[in-house]
């Protein structure tokens, strides 16, 4: 066999290695991560050499802001509260990590304000909640709760009235997002019937069908599952009203947001026997930490085939895994390259990597007042460089500028920087090189 066949065949293409940025005129990268986020994300940030700080529990009052003031980044779950006022002592925050799905416990719109992109996990946990559900849905079918509960009272209470297989029951889902279409597939294969209303337009899996309204799906559905954000427009969305359209001896199952259902209607529901069963994961006020906290609804303590949950939804091993992986990924990316992709109250661009070879390229990242003007005064000052690539976007108040420049000595770096810094729309610079 001669040598020319004998040869390794060579790539078609040379794939050049990405450039290591580092950040201009910043310390080093603090980590505060707080309410026991998982050790996936403090691994991560680890590897990547930053400083973590971490934390068991939520902080609050002085203790958070003391905490927050000199941390570049800070990642809690859903009991810290990142409000105006502690943001504004978060002299040096670029992002905030919601190592969860909901991100109402953030001033969002401040945040924007302040050049702090908050990064969340919408999908990570979607299976853990689905599954509870269905859990739920056969506890509350065969009163397990309530027989459960009498047993551990010495009490042998063997009974069949009343008690249901889920097997060709109507599910009406509220949300087909990620969990509900999971909820969907599950509830499907255990041989129950779906239906679903969103009030977007959603393909449905399997043999899932939409409903036109709310009212049409509460009053065909022998049990009805919630799966909505927190919204104004989801706040009080099952109240009395609503209860009362569902059909007598149904269920309701709330893992969504406390604020979805009024507690007090519900309370009533299923006292007055109209509604056999509820389950409930989330509350409108909850406790800030573990304990005997649990004070606020005290007509829900004597309601039979109640299932109340401390915010489980999500808390499993492996959504908790999965998140920590998510966002600390998003976060890094955010702080070594600029990336917003996945952050929900700021513009989402990316550029590709910076090659290696180019040596004095550098990254600017400008965010900056969304006004008339500003592209023209930054590209003046780009204007002695070479523009390799650039792209802005915009979201309401904000705007966010990517910019790979080129022939930038080291001695430039802060004359660069200060120019930038000194436009009138400017909110944060960084230069990474």
């Amino acid at each position: 066999m001669s040598d020319t066949n004998t040869r390794a065949r060579g790539s078609s293409f040379t794939q050049n290695k990405p450039k290591v940025l580092r950040p201009f005129n910043t310390s080093e990268v603090k980590i505060l991560l707080l309410e026991n986020v998982n050790t996936t994300a403090v691994e991560a940030f680890k590897k990547q050499g930053y400083q973590v700080e971490t934390y068991a529990k939520a902080l609050v009052g002085d203790e958070l802001i003391e905490k927050i003031r000199d941390v570049h980044v800070v990642g809690i779950r859903s009991k810290t509260k990142l409000t105006k006022d502690v943001l504004d002592e978060a002299k040096n925050l670029l992002a905030v990590g919601c190592f969860c799905i909901g991100t109402n416990q953030v001033d969002l719109k401040h945040a924007a304000n302040k050049g702090i992109a908050v990064f969340n996990s919408p999908f990570s946990n979607s299976r853990s909640v689905a599954e509870l559900v269905i859990g739920e849905l056969i506890t509350l079918a065969r009163q397990l709760g309530d027989r459960n509960t009498e047993m551990h009272q010495g009490i042998w209470n063997k009974v069949s009235s009343k008690c249901y297989e889920i097997r060709h029951k109507v599910l009406g889902i509220i949300g087909y997002g990620h969990i509900g279409a999971q909820l969907s597939v599950l509830a499907e294969a255990m041989g129950m019937t779906v239906y679903f209303y969103d009030v977007l337009q959603i393909m449905p899996l399997g043999q899932a069908k939409p409903m036109d309204s709310l009212e049409d799906l509460l009053a065909i559905s022998d049990f009805v599952s919630i799966h909505v954000p927190e919204t104004e427009d989801t706040k009080n969305m099952i109240g009395e009203r609503e209860l009362n359209i569902m059909k007598k001896g149904s269920y309701l199952l709330n893992n969504a947001r406390g604020t979805v259902v009024q507690i007090p209607a519900l309370a009533k529901a299923l006292h007055s026997g109209h509604l056999a069963g509820a389950a409930v994961d989330v509350f409108p006020k909850e406790p800030a930490s573990n304990g005997h906290f649990f004070t606020d609804y005290p007509d829900l303590l004597s309601a039979k085939n109640l299932i109340m949950t401390p915010h489980i939804g999500g808390s499993t091993e492996e959504a908790q895994s999965m998140i920590g992986i998510e966002v600390s990924s998003a976060l890094t990316k955010f702080i070594n390259e600029g990336t917003s992709l996945g952050a929900v109250n700021f513009p989402e661009i990316d550029l590709r990597a910076i090659s290696q070879e180019d040596k004095d390229t550098v990254r600017v990242l400008y965010i900056h007042r969304n006004i008339p003007g500003v592209l023209r005064k930054i590209n003046e000052i780009f204007a002695e460089h070479n523009v390799e690539k650039q792209y802005s976007d915009s979201k309401g108040e904000i705007a966010y500028v990517m910019a790979d420049i080129s022939n930038v000595s080291q001695e430039n770096l802060q004359s660069v920087h200060d120019a930038i810094v000194a436009t009138p729309a400017n909110i944060r610079t960084r230069v990474l090189y």
